[in-house]
């Protein structure tokens, strides 16, 4: 298929899925969009006499699809930007130890607890995945998407502190994510003997790198944006920014993730707040509010159409299952140990502990670094597991989330009685 006709597919399925959510399902844009794409592609590997031999063609367009190369160099850096774009700076500042230390400590302790716990699951299986490779699921897999969380947190009235731990975990744990996993992979691939002060060398540098080069590209952003007052050009300087500074910092071998948030930032707070008319700003968040209602619409119908490529096996399919758990008691460690050591010098809102645990959803990022692996046995398993445990996080925790906060709160409420 061209291009365009892929293209041309996937928005029109976005938009009869999204069109199906919102008439009949009512579920959160990004929840249902993926249920429907799911029942969709079991629905096509059914004999259907209608249409002979759709199931297969489905099926060639999604392996011609390269959604690690879609999404990481692709999507990614405008989501990021849209994101970063509504997020309040000074709320940010306010939370910043809590952000910084569940968006690095908890990755890497959740890394490490995945790791060794997934080695132990696929050899009491019998399933053969090298130690290095287990660690290399622990990094794909610990990333959480604010995606389809954050719309359940306002609707169920979560507190805005809560929020913003969410929102901004999930902002600055993509950038660390990503640059762990590129480590270990490296590694596992025997393409470098890097000792481990070397390997955390680089990850600081790609972390810093990127603070310092998402700081400068937003600031000469937001200069260009005040010596001009076309709406027109102020998007497309944002859209550049988003799109050419992305690019150009994964050239830089800084983490390009990271980058676009820090850029969002600036423009987000200073560019809207001093440098646009209130007309520009109401256009550029419909803009940005487009961009990332389209991108996240089409990623979640491609995480649900890529039933149709996956290997499921009875021992993959009891191995997916019994990483939930795993996944889940890795993800309350990581985030309830650094919270009850920060405890002793600042107050967290009620049930923090299990609704950061709970609403730690995995998504497009997870599914996009492991399509990356080198091509194999290893690859195939690990795509089968992290399929699994995306699918279950999104539809079983996304779909209880509402029910756990308001719980939560109704506790809170009757215990301050």
């Amino acid at each position: 298929m061209r291009l365009f006709d892929i293209l041309a597919l996937l928005i029109g399925l976005s938009a009869v899925f999204s069109w199906l959510n919102d008439r009949f399902l009512k579920l959160p844009n990004a929840i249902g969009l993926m249920l429907v794409a799911l029942v969709f592609s079991l629905l096509l590997q059914l004999p259907l006499p209608f249409a002979p031999g759709l199931g297969m063609q489905v099926a060639h367009m999604m392996e011609s699809i390269d959604l690690t190369e879609a999404f990481l160099h692709g999507m990614l850096g405008f989501l990021l930007f849209a994101g970063a774009l509504h997020v309040d700076l000074s709320e940010l500042a306010r939370q910043k130890w809590a952000v910084i230390t569940l968006a690095s400590a908890s990755v890497l302790g959740a890394t490490l607890l995945i790791g060794i716990g997934s080695y132990l699951l696929f050899l009491a299986l019998g399933i053969p995945v090298p130690f290095l490779y287990c660690l290399v699921f622990g990094a794909l897999i610990s990333p959480t998407d604010p995606v389809a969380v954050l719309g359940i947190l306002k609707s169920a009235g979560a507190p805005k502190a809560l929020e913003m731990k969410i929102t901004g975990e999930s902002l600055f744990n993509d950038g660390v994510a990503v640059v762990l996993f590129m480590a270990l992979l490296t590694l596992a691939a025997g393409e470098t003997t890097l000792a481990f002060g070397e390997t955390l060398f680089l990850l600081i540098k790609e972390i810093l790198g990127g603070l310092l080069f998402g700081f400068v590209l937003g600031w000469i952003a937001l200069q260009m944006i005040r010596h001009t007052e076309n709406y027109q050009v102020e998007i497309m300087v944002t859209l550049a920014l988003a799109m050419s500074g992305y690019a150009i910092a994964a050239h830089a071998h800084v983490s390009a993730p990271i980058a676009i948030v820090i850029a969002g930032l600036i423009i987000g707070n200073h560019g809207r707040a001093t440098a646009v008319t209130e007309a520009t700003r109401h256009r550029l968040d419909d803009f940005w509010e487009l961009v990332d209602e389209v991108l996240n619409a089409v990623l979640f119908v491609l995480i649900g159409l890529e039933v149709l490529v996956i290997e499921v096996t009875g021992d993959l399919l009891l191995a997916g299952v019994l990483a939930i758990p795993l996944v889940l008691i890795a993800r309350l460690v990581s985030v309830g140990l650094p919270i009850h050591l920060m405890r002793r010098s600042r107050s967290f809102e009620p049930g923090v502990v299990p609704i950061l645990t709970w609403g730690g959803l995995r998504g497009g990022i997870s599914v996009a670094l492991v399509l990356s692996l080198p091509k194999g046995p290893v690859a195939d398993i690990l795509l089968t597991v992290t399929y699994i445990v995306v699918v279950f996080s999104v539809l079983v925790q996304g779909l209880t989330l509402g029910p756990l906060v308001r719980a939560v709160a109704a506790r809170t409420q009757r215990e301050s009685v």
